[in-house]
């Protein structure tokens, strides 16, 4: 018996001069837990004087998770942030009420080759907090919890899982966490959470009768843990929670409970109403259409 529910493909998009795969949102499943976006960045390799740059823009109702593999980014935001990125660790930025901000590949690292590759999610927030005021948090590699289950490595990104705590400031409960699987090495999910899932970085997987190929995102059934066996090596980031109670909707890079909200935003955001990113004047318009 089949125990995923669906396997979301990836959708390509760009940003600010990067190639990305796109799972979530998706037509048949647009969030897992409060996670309503998820785009794997890379790998890419950049010559000396290129980089990333993504030009200012807003949010409202989400946090975004920004994590690593390799490479670096800065962040710059409207409530004064300047924080630079590197790989192993987390920015977690609450937009709440509504923020903008910039991510560009830094002067320092554009005067060189390089390489970028991470991922992006965003998890909406619960209805209470939506409306709060805006925050920005930066937790180094050294701090997040990394341990050993039966020879696997597992790293918490944020939430709980595996009874371990991850110290990124989360509003409902979730679990982010990247393995490093070897060939013949079973592994299974975090449990207590009603959606599950897991992104396929690298390597080739079987979950029940199923194999699952690289930058793919099976989403499971409701069940008992599923167990995840790699055929051969895997590097995979596992993710879910509790939905939240109410449904969202989603337009550009704005996050709701509420329709009105989202209109109100686009409005805000055309008529220069977000606060400015210190120093920074350029800025990606409001998109036409749906």
């Amino acid at each position: 018996m089949s125990l995923i529910e669906l396997v979301i493909p990836p959708r390509e998009a760009d940003i600010g001069g990067l190639a990305v795969r796109r799972l979530l949102p998706y037509y048949k499943r647009r969030m897992v837990g409060p996670f309503i976006f998820l785009d794997h960045m890379g790998p890419k390799s950049f010559e000396a004087a290129s980089g990333i740059d993504v030009k200012p823009h807003p949010h409202i109702g989400l946090s975004t998770l920004t994590y690593l593999f390799s490479g670096n980014i800065m962040h710059r935001d409207s409530i004064g942030t300047v924080q630079e990125i590197s790989a192993g660790a987390v920015n977690w930025m609450t937009a709440g009420s509504g923020i903008a901000h910039s991510e560009r590949t830094s002067a320092t690292e554009r005067s060189i080759p390089h390489d970028l590759h991470g991922l992006q999610s965003w998890i909406a927030l619960p209805k209470e907090c939506e409306e709060q005021a805006p925050e920005f948090s930066h937790y180094a590699a050294d701090s997040l919890p990394a341990f050993d289950i039966s020879g696997i490595t597992v790293k918490l990104i944020a939430g709980e899982a595996y009874g371990h705590t991850a110290p990124v400031k989360t509003y409902s409960p979730l679990f982010y966490a990247e393995v490093h699987l070897q060939p013949g090495q079973s592994l299974k999910m975090p449990g207590g959470y009603r959606d599950t899932a897991l992104y396929v970085i690298s390597g080739r997987l079987r979950i029940g009768g199923t194999e699952v190929e690289p930058h793919t995102l099976p989403v499971f059934l409701p069940a008992d843990a599923a167990a995840i066996e790699a055929l051969t090596p895997a590097h995979i980031m596992l993710m879910g929670g509790d939905p939240l109670s109410e449904p969202r909707f989603i337009w550009w890079n704005f996050v709701s409970s509420s329709q009105e909200r989202l209109e109100q935003a686009k409005a805000d955001w055309l008529e220069n109403r977000f606060a400015h990113i210190p120093g920074e004047h350029d800025f990606v318009p409001l998109p036409k259409g749906p």
